[in-house]
């Protein structure tokens, strides 16, 4: 009896170690906080400039808690919880959930992943991984990135969505429920695919379409570009098409209530075109340099609402260690038409024109954890 009991001490010990070897599992405490001053002409319909502290900087400010646990067999489980908020209040960001993103999802090293609830939309994926979106070293670049607006507000709730990688292509496709009895209103559905094989050109592509909450009507959007990067110089080019059904003002999935779509023009289309290209230039390990353009082309759901737009930025960015960096940026945009006052800059609006032209200056220094 001794014995056996010697040897359950010695093996229960072993094989529990045995367990949480294959059951190992981490949370991460995350976050960007950024601050800026901001200078922005014609700000309101009388033309007054403004300066003042922003919302945030090149992004936007959040802090987030993602952890992953190690179920053994090249199979694991992970989460993310992330909220935004106004640097210079203190407050979340009233646009958006207190968790704008909340996530929970199943990987394999063999078989991709499935990934449940808010997330980003497989629009906003497509640019990301077929790698031609604005200044790609910044994490999280929203405040003045204009393609994100076309990409229809980047993040879907009630989402599913898997993503798989094999030899340097990558897909992804998503599902977002629109919780109607008896039909489909509300819901979206995308598909994006690029290849990334880790050389100088990278190239992809995505479609989703959207359906309005209250009576199905559609919004597609799509969506291809690619970059080359020579040493240290990166050349990019992308081109993004909006597409609305004449009925379409509601998408309660999306991040942005009725009302806001119709003040922030998203339902005055029938069409938009957009075509974005960059340079982005590195210097050593400290120095990232940028000029972007972007050119958009609005058919409205009426004459009046036709519009165009031509944007302009150049951005220097100084990191003074590992996680803390410096920056300027300033833009200057021309709106044509029923373009002036609508919402082009980015998610965080950094200030709708309210007349035909808008010039913007910012300094700013940001801080990752």
């Amino acid at each position: 009896m001794k014995s056996v009991s010697r040897w359950a001490m010695a093996v229960v010990p072993a094989a529990l170690a045995c367990q949480m070897a294959h059951a190992q599992s981490s949370v991460t405490l995350y976050g960007v906080i950024d601050e800026s001053v901001r200078y922005l002409t014609h700000a309101n319909r009388a033309g007054d400039s403004s300066i003042g502290l922003g919302n945030g900087g090149m992004t936007e400010s959040r802090w987030g808690l993602r952890g992953v646990e190690d179920l053994g067999g090249g199979w694991s489980t992970f989460f993310k919880l992330e909220n935004r908020f106004y640097m210079n209040s203190g407050q979340s960001d009233p646009t958006l959930p207190f968790f704008n993103e909340a996530q929970v999802g199943l990987r394999s090293d063999s078989y991709g992943q499935m990934i449940f609830g808010r997330q980003y939309n497989v629009m906003i994926e497509g640019v990301t991984i077929g790698g031609y979106g604005s200044n790609i070293w910044i994490p999280y670049d929203f405040s003045f990135q204009p393609e994100v607006t076309m990409t229809g507000g980047i993040w879907t709730s009630n989402q599913v969505q898997y993503q798989a990688k094999y030899n340097g292509f990558h897909v992804a496709a998503g599902y977002a429920f629109g919780g109607n009895a008896g039909n489909s209103y509300g819901s979206q559905l995308g598909v994006a695919a690029a290849y990334a094989p880790g050389g100088p050109f990278t190239f992809g592509g995505a479609y989703q379409v959207s359906k309005d909450s209250v009576n199905g009507a559609a919004a597609k959007a799509w969506t291809f570009g690619g970059s080359y990067t020579w040493n240290l110089t990166r050349f990019s080019v992308g081109y993004i098409v909006d597409q609305n059904d004449a009925g379409f003002l509601n998408f309660a999935n999306g991040p942005f209530t009725a009302p806001a779509l119709a003040a922030l023009k998203y339902t005055d289309f029938s069409r938009r075109r957009m075509i974005m290209g960059g340079i982005m230039q590195q210097v050593g390990n400290t120095w990232h340099f940028a000029a972007n353009v972007w050119r958009t082309l609005q058919d409205g759901k009426s004459a009046a609402q036709d519009g165009s737009a031509w944007q302009y930025q150049l951005v220097a960015d100084y990191n003074l260690s590992r996680r803390t960096d410096v920056y300027l940026e300033g833009d200057y945009s021309l709106y044509r038409g029923d373009l002036i006052g609508a919402q082009l800059q980015g998610v965080n609006g950094v200030g709708l024109a309210q007349k035909g032209s808008q010039i913007g200056l910012m300094a700013g220094v940001r801080h990752q954890f």
